[in-house]
């Protein structure tokens, strides 16, 4: 049942948002947590990727880890070749450690033409954009303008993670299969190196989220936007209007892809590593819980809710007195946020913002005569931001 009215979230709530995770190191001084926190921010960032896809344009695509997972791997693959024992092992070129294990004794030592373009580090940041765009818009056009839709969409999806995973294992020579690419080189612009547990690598993340998610909720506040969540409300009507559906669900899908690819590089520049377990379909099942929790058509809730998650965990996780009982406390959350909060915890934001500010809290009006929003303008949806 939709509601007969839709709650702004104001601005000053983005901006209390970018000013905390902004301030943060100020409170945070342990490294590890440092880290940790700016993996947390990628997650949140793969959320408010996935918000958008599927909260404004009602797409749900159970295959968001494959375009994570890309990115994570293209950065990968640069920063490994531009690593220490990459360079060491005697060869006029870099060349990974894996691929001198393996490789027979007597063959040859030889860098695979595809990781030839990887020993500039920029080609690794842009491929990690370029690559799951790539495959969003070829995949799109497969599903959108096939008329696939509503659950067979989010098979399709699913069964790319599956293949992606299986491609990735299988070719140990190239991808080190299930050990993932380790060991890895700091991601470097000019001589500044940027040191995974310093503040310098946190900010950068930081920074990335705040100017994806204002890019992101600049395209939702245009027409394109608008439309977006017309076509999530009602696809047949907005299709009497002479507008092109696919047109509009292939952009969607293809800019989420496109942040989800970044999310993945700036993973591996904090994390260090990229494994196949990051196109796993648990990893991908996670990202569809991290937003539905923070609220799946709120830009900012996804991202709360998938940072708040991952930081609930670890709490819980690494307390001995819990240790034993963590999973139960998550899931109970879990079924706890979707009875009493159906469209997740973005429903909190609302009712803070209507207490703190007033003035720029706002209301859309109520659908004449109380009907309901599928009965009122197609434009008057039931999204937060």
């Amino acid at each position: 049942m939709l509601k007969s009215a839709v709650r702004k979230i104001p601005a000053p709530s983005y901006l209390i948002f970018f000013a905390i995770i902004l301030l943060l190191p100020l409170f945070v001084t342990d490294a590890f947590w440092l880290n940790r926190l700016s993996q947390y921010l990628t997650y949140g960032m793969l959320a408010a990727a996935l918000s958008l896809c599927w909260g404004y344009c009602g797409i749900l695509s159970l295959g968001h880890a494959a375009f994570f997972g890309l990115g994570a791997y293209c950065m990968a693959m640069s920063l490994k070749l531009l690593s220490p024992t990459s360079l060491g092992q005697g060869t006029d070129f870099p060349l990974p450690d894996f691929m001198v294990w393996n490789t027979l004794a007597g063959q040859e030592l030889t860098l695979p033409l595809l990781w030839v373009p990887f020993q500039n580090q920029w080609f690794g940041l842009f491929a990690a954009l370029i690559v799951p765009l790539t495959l969003a818009i070829l995949l799109g056009l497969f599903i959108f303008y096939g008329n696939i839709s509503g659950v067979f969409v989010s098979i399709v999806t699913l069964s790319l993670v599956v293949i992606l995973n299986l491609i990735i294992v299988d070719q140990q020579p190239l991808t080190n299969g299930f050990n993932g690419i380790t060991d890895l080189a700091y991601f470097t612009v000019g001589n500044f190196e940027f040191d995974p547990y310093s503040w310098t690598t946190y900010l950068l993340t930081a920074v990335s989220l705040i100017a994806m998610m204002l890019l992101l909720k600049a395209v939702v506040e245009t027409k394109t936007g608008l439309l977006f969540r017309a076509i999530q409300a009602d696809e047949t009507r907005v299709k009497y209007f002479g507008y092109n559906i696919a047109n509009y669900k292939l952009f969607a899908f293809s800019l989420s892809a496109l942040v989800a690819g970044l999310a993945g590089a700036l993973f591996t520049i904090s994390s260090q590593f990229a494994s196949p377990a990051l196109l796993e379909i648990g990893f991908s099942i996670s990202i569809i819980i991290w937003t539905a929790v923070g609220g799946r058509a709120s830009l900012l809730g996804s991202a709360i809710g998938a940072i708040a998650i991952n930081l609930l965990q670890s709490l819980l996780s690494e307390s001995e007195t819990l240790i034993n009982v963590w999973l139960l406390i998550i899931g109970s959350v879990f079924i706890l946020v979707i009875l009493v909060l159906p469209n997740g915890l973005t429903d909190i934001i609302p009712t803070l913002s209507a207490r703190f500010f007033p003035k720029s809290y706002s209301t859309m009006p109520s659908s004449p005569e109380g009907k309901e929003v599928s009965e009122a303008p197609l434009v008057s949806m039931r999204t937060k931001d």
